[in-house]
Parts: structure tokens; C-alpha cells; sequence
């Protein structure tokens, strides 16, 4: 099980004659593309000699390698052409606000790019009050709401783990992927769309997050110039996706949160009820929830079962906490944890972030709205119209002027004298920008408090009420599919076994 990987069927192709005058056309198309030369005051220009492809293939071998070999030959600023695309890096962490002040840089324009390649919406491309609309809904994130949301989804993980996991008083055996996988893709389907009122919920969610794991693995292609029509069945399986969530299924499912329902309204501001891509938004908003959650989720609990010492004091703080506030392990479920308490529990927050800090791969990528110059403390650099410019924070993630022995895990990083430690530096100076998996400015991830609750709250329980011990000493090295795209996922899974604790 795990994530499911595809044998692409090609459908139908068009005629020999026809495929040679589209490859010839393609490739005039590509060649004029790559021609392209570097104008006074713009960044040095790296094309590599693919056509389309350019640098492409060495940036996804080693993206952070071959992006600090570049830095080092052309300094921090430089365009580099991959994937048929121009993107600029910045990787000066001390210039990453001139992003943020620019009004010529839109992110909204590539990520409803995405939407419309990924999940086939393509109104937020034409209707702006829709995507308006649509980013009000995001405060329901924070705050009281979200208060609301991590209640809803320890009451959800009480029910997964009374039901299915509570009764394990022998050793169980899983695979630590698939396990992370099933359990966070149920919770947060309950949390954020409810529970179905149909007797047949558990296999919905069966059904629903096979096909998912099967859509998301295909992500990276997906994302990319390749028609979907090339990538085997994914489409009729992003089909069915955008079916189970349509408003004719999700009406019945009861207890929908206060996203979801805000959602809904505007949507059927936009569209009909029976209208396709009111599901494809439903897809977009669950893809977001998990996509990210799931590997983070395996590699905090593959970080901490290779290092006991860490198990050790997060277990220690999580005892702390129950016993100051009244509660005893024992027989059941009776913890009752808020926001703020998970947020008090500082080496377990520390861990998270550590975790975040080495496998979050994530690039803050804008689209160039016209040419403009953007005026750095060293240099002006010219931007062209349709180039994308692009932050790295692996770059910061890894410098060991920054983080000490960056490529271990250290999950005390960020603790210091027992409070949670924010203060890094590069130079002597103080960075504002050190830890950047959630993005920056405008397009700083919505979910992320949410998603790193969640990600607490299944660690306090596993740490909680269970012995755990990984199997496979095997190392797991990291999936770089998804270049420049999130969290990086395991190229492989591994054993693990966990029973109750008696």
C-alpha cells in the first residue's frame, strides 16, 4: 500500500503525420525559447543545453547542490532556465522582502496556473472576486475557529484510535508511510468535511483516500507541460475525486466545520450546485490539507524511533503536562488537550520544526506581471514579463552558519533556556527569514497551524499510549519528485511495530 505508483495505459494517439508536424512545431517552439539572451542589468543567465529541459535534470538530481554551485560561480541572484520556464533565484535571505514589496510579482497568477493543471479549476483565472472570496474564508484558520478545529480533531483521533488501535496489547507491524497516511487522511477528511451519514463510511474514506494517494502521487507530472491524457488512468481517477466531493455527496456528510461551510457559500455564489468544478475545489482544499501533513508526519516519527534520547524527553514533557493539568494515563482515551497547552510543549514543537527545517523543499515562487527592476541593497537586477522569480529556503535551512551540523537532527534546535528559540544569524546579523517551509508574505500557507496541531496531537497520543520501535535499520533517503514543491516525500517506506503500553 502506501503511495500507490501508476503503469500509464496512453490512450488513443493521433496520427503519425500528425504527431511529426505537432514535435516539429513543439520543437521550433522550444528552440526559439531557448534562444534567449541576457540583457545589461538583468541577472547572469544559466540555459544548459536541452532543449526545453534546460538545467532541469541537474536541478532535481540535487536541487541544493546544484543551486549552491551556481551561487558560488554567479553570486546570490541568477536565472536559470528549466522546464521551459525562466525563474530567478534570490537566495540572499537578507533581500527575501524585495518579493514581498513588489507589486509587479503575483503569486496568485501561478498558483491559479496550478489549480487550473492540477485539479481542471480554471474560473479563478477569470474571476478575481471569486479567488477574493475564496482567501476570506482563511481566518476561519486561526483563532477561536481553530480552537474549534483542534477540539473536532482530537475527538476524531479518539474515535480512529479506541476503534482500531487501543485494542493492539500485542506487537502490530506497519509500514510507517502507510500508517501516517491512512491515519491523517481520516482524521482530517472528519475534521474538515465531517462524518458521513451513510452507512458505509468506512469504506467511502477507503475508496476516497486510495484514489487520492494514487492522484497525489502523480503530483509532479501533474504540475508539468505533459497532457494528462499521457499520464495513464489519473484523470478518470481525478474524476471520480471531484465526484465523491461534489455537493451532491457532501451534503451527506454531517458535522461540516466553518471553513468548509464558508466555502460552500461562495462557491455556489459562482456556480451551480451541479456544476463540476464546485468538487474540483473541494479536491484542491483536501489535496492542501494533506499533501504536506502526511510526510511530515513520517518523518517526525522515523526521526524520533531512530533516536530514543529524543523520544525519551518528548515523552518526559508530554507526562509533565498531563500530570500539572490533572490527568492520568490509563485505561481508554481520557486526554483533553487545547491548543494552547500543545503549544507550551516546546521540545515537541522544536521537533516539528526540525523536522520541517530538513525536509521541507518548498520554493516561494511569484510570476513577473511586466518587466520591472528590482532594487536590492547591492544591485539592481531587471526582471522580463512571464519569468518567474524564486526563493529557496533550503538554502537558509542547510547553511551551517546558520543552523549548526544542518544535515542532522537535532530536535532540541529550537530550545533555548527552555523557551522556544528564534534568534539565528548570518553575517553577524539577525535574519527575520530563518525558517520558511510555510512560504512568506501573501502566500504564507493558511493551513499551517492546523496541520502542525495535528501533527502534535498524533504525536502526543503515539508517544502517549504506545511502545514503539522501528524495525527496518535500513536509511530512508528522500523522494525529489516534487522539486521545488513541498515537503520532500520517503523514496521508500519502512517496518515499524507499536503495541499498547500496559
Amino acid at each position: 500500500m502506501g503511495l500507490l505508483s501508476l503503469e500509464p495505459s496512453l490512450p488513443q494517439l493521433p496520427s503519425v503525420p500528425g504527431l511529426v508536424l505537432a514535435a516539429a512545431l513543439l520543437l521550433w517552439v522550444l528552440c526559439l525559447r531557448a534562444r534567449r539572451t541576457r540583457r545589461p542589468g538583468e541577472p547572469p543567465l544559466i540555459k544548459g543545453w536541452l532543449p526545453y529541459l534546460g538545467e532541469a535534470l541537474k536541478l532535481q538530481k540535487d536541487p541544493l547542490g546544484f543551486l549552491r554551485t551556481l551561487q558560488k560561480q554567479h553570486g546570490d541572484t541568477f536565472t536559470l532556465f528549466a522546464g521551459g520556464k525562466y525563474i530567478t533565484f534570490i537566495l540572499d535571505p537578507f533581500q527575501y522582502q524585495l518579493i514581498m514589496k513588489t507589486h509587479k510579482l503575483s503569486f496568485r497568477i501561478f498558483s491559479n496556473k496550478l489549480s487550473r493543471k492540477v485539479f481542471s479549476i480554471k474560473k479563478l483565472e477569470t474571476t478575481d472576486d471569486l479567488s477574493n472570496d475564496l482567501h476570506g474564508c482563511y481566518h476561519l484558520l486561526q483563532g477561536k475557529s481553530l480552537d474549534v478545529l483542534t477540539e473536532t480533531m482530537m475527538q476524531n483521533l479518539k474515535q480512529v484510535f479506541e476503534l482500531h488501535l487501543l485494542k493492539t496489547t500485542n506487537w502490530d507491524m506497519a509500514h510507517l508511510l502507510t500508517f501516517c497516511s491512512s491515519i491523517i487522511f481520516e482524521i482530517t477528511l472528519k475534521t474538515i468535511y465531517g462524518k458521513s451519514l451513510a452507512g458505509n463510511g468506512e469504506k467511502f474514506i477507503t475508496e476516497l483516500r486510495d484514489n487520492f494517494l494514487k492522484f497525489d502521487d502523480k503530483f509532479p507530472y501533474l504540475i508539468s507541460d505533459i497532457p494528462i491524457e499521457l499520464l495513464g488512468n489519473i484523470k478518470s481517477i481525478r474524476k471520480k475525486l471531484i465526484k465523491h466531493l461534489a455537493s451532491e455527496h457532501l451534503g451527506k456528510t454531517q458535522g461540516w466545520s466553518e471553513i468548509v461551510q464558508m466555502r460552500q457559500d461562495v462557491l455556489e455564489k459562482y456556480y451551480t450546485l451541479e456544476d463540476f468544478e464546485v468538487g474540483a475545489h473541494h479536491l484542491g482544499f483536501l489535496w492542501a490539507s494533506v499533501t504536506n501533513t502526511i510526510p511530515t508526519m513520517f518523518w517526525a516519527m522515523y526521526y524520533l524511533l531512530q533516536h530514543p534520547e529524543a523520544m525519551a524527553v518528548l515523552r518526559d514533557e508530554i507526562d509533565h503536562l498531563l500530570q500539572s493539568t490533572g490527568q492520568k494515563k490509563g485505561s481508554g482515551f481520557p486526554m483533553h488537550l487545547t491548543r494552547e497547552q500543545l503549544d507550551n510543549l516546546v521540545y515537541l514543537e522544536s521537533t516539528v520544526l526540525e523536522v520541517l527545517r530538513i525536509r521541507s523543499f518548498s520554493s516561494i515562487i511569484r510570476f513577473v506581471q511586466e518587466d520591472l527592476t528590482l532594487h536590492s541593497e547591492t544591485q539592481d537586477y531587471c526582471l522580463r514579463k512571464g519569468d518567474l522569480v524564486a526563493l529557496f529556503p533550503p538554502v537558509i535551512h542547510y547553511d551551517p552558519e546558520i543552523f549548526e551540523a544542518p544535515e542532522e537532527f537535532r530536535f532540541d534546535r529550537f530550545v533555548e533556556d527552555g523557551k522556544k528559540k528564534t534568534t539565528f544569524f548570518k553575517k553577524g546579523k539577525r535574519l527575520k527569514y530563518y525558517l520558511l517551509p510555510f512560504g512568506i508574505g501573501t502566500s504564507k500557507c493558511p493551513g499551517r497551524f492546523l496541520a502542525v496541531a495535528e501533527i502534535k496531537q498524533l504525536l502526543v497520543v503515539l508517544l502517549t499510549y504506545f511502545d514503539l520501535e522501528l524495525i527496518d535499520d535500513k536509511p530512508v533517503i528522500a523522494n525529489r519528485s516534487r522539486l521545488l514543491l513541498g515537503v520532500q516525500h520517503p523514496a521508500s517506506d519502512v517496518f515499524f511495530r507499536y503495541k499498547v503500553k500496559t
